[in-house]
């Protein structure tokens, strides 16, 4: 025999003391107690914490004693403690930050991608790195004057050109393209993807794999449908930009890509 019912008083806001507090740290999925929202923290401070769920949503909720759940058993949260500073401080690219960087004069050397939303992302990851060496970033609309292009810029030793191709597969236009670049003052690297979208994590964006398109279909408007979004090309892509905040949200087909480039067009002559 129990003594008492097992069953009495509300087992969501149990007696003080009884329940384990749990840093609210990025990227923890719990459900909200009362509502049964559930989501991932995306954001948390003294008072409050953010939750989204899988289909992006977000909700505020207040830091209150037992709210949430976390596998089933009632946690409460609470802002995570700050981290010590320790060693020198990293940019987003992994590399060693210059503490009160002055951008250095622009080389005559510049790094090609294909469009906007690829300079926006090497800009986010790369920008310190870029600024550091003076190397500008540039994009093409595309890939298919690239050889003008080339031949319009005048690439020669001390004046390099690297170029960042997406979908830089056997057999594919842009190989073709690739192919008859044949200047030793100019690298052209790429990386399998059909948009540079593909290149951000799936697990960055919660999202199980980049979902596939059938042919004749525009790509990023597949993309968005397929994944339930309910808006435009450009605001998805602000979406999927501001999610990433380092190179460990990048897939290293990218990453190995951009650093060859870098250094290719840094190399003295």
């Amino acid at each position: 025999m129990y003594e008492g019912d097992v069953l009495a008083g509300n087992w969501r806001r149990p007696g003080k003391g009884k329940i384990p507090k749990v840093p609210a740290e990025p990227d923890l999925v719990v459900e909200d107690a009362d509502s049964g929202f559930c989501g991932a923290v995306v954001a948390c401070d003294k008072e409050a914490v953010t939750l989204e769920d899988r289909f992006g949503k977000r909700r505020l909720f207040p830091l209150a004693p037992a709210a949430f759940l976390l596998d089933g058993k009632p946690v409460t949260l609470v802002r995570p403690a700050a981290a010590p500073a320790s060693g020198p401080r990293r940019s987003a690219s992994g590399s060693i930050a210059v503490e009160g960087l002055r951008a250095r004069v622009a080389r005559q050397s510049r790094i090609y991608v294909e469009g906007v939303h690829d300079a926006a992302l090497v800009e986010k990851i790369w920008g310190h790195d870029l600024r550091v060496e003076g190397v500008v970033v540039e994009y093409l609309e595309g890939v298919d004057d690239l050889p003008a292009i080339v031949a319009e810029f005048g690439p020669e030793p001390g004046r390099r050109l690297g170029v960042l191709v997406d979908h830089l597969v056997p057999g594919s236009k842009e190989s073709r393209i690739a192919a008859g670049i044949t200047s030793p003052d100019v690298l052209v690297v790429g990386h399998p993807y059909i948009d540079i979208w593909q290149a951000v994590k799936p697990s960055v964006l919660r999202i199980p794999a980049w979902p596939d398109v059938p042919r004749g279909v525009p790509w990023k408007e597949g993309v968005i449908a397929a994944l339930g979004w309910r808006m435009e090309p450009a605001e998805a892509w602000r979406r999927i930009l501001g999610a990433v905040s380092t190179y460990t949200d990048l897939e290293p087909e990218l990453l190995g890509r951009v650093e060859e480039l870098i250094d290719f067009v840094t190399e003295a002559p």
